[in-house]
């Protein structure tokens, strides 16, 4: 089931992707004057990300993604080339506390942009 695995590494990463990735093109998009940063369900769906990834880490819960990848994986490390990079990428071998600061720090920063680039509203 590497392939399973695998698919779910790519899925991971590009949930990664539209959290870190999103928040970049919210502020470039602000200063390039680009209408769809501004968008309700994109911002709302950015924010819940975050916050979803804040929650986890605050009550210390694994990522769901994290739990089926390697449970699909079983207790083997066979991963593609793809699937290592991906992994040496969205993975990291810090405390845990560290990464809770850092997402609940950027959940508060995703927050306030709401403020400081604000949702259209129609």
């Amino acid at each position: 089931m590497a392939w399973a695995a695998d698919l779910v590494l790519v899925v991971h990463s590009l949930f990664v992707a539209f959290v870190v990735l999103g928040f970049a093109l919210i502020w470039i998009g602000h200063v390039a004057g680009w209408h769809w940063v501004r968008n309700n369900v994109f911002r709302s769906t950015h924010l819940a990300a975050i916050t979803f990834v804040a929650i986890e880490a605050l009550i210390g819960m694994t990522c769901p993604l994290t739990e089926i990848e390697n449970g699909l994986r079983g207790n083997t490390d066979d991963r593609s080339f793809i699937a290592r990079l991906l992994h040496a990428v969205i993975f990291y071998d810090f405390p845990e506390w560290v990464f809770t600061v850092a997402y609940v720090a950027f959940a508060v920063v995703t927050a306030l942009t709401i403020r400081w680039v604000p949702i259209e509203r129609k």
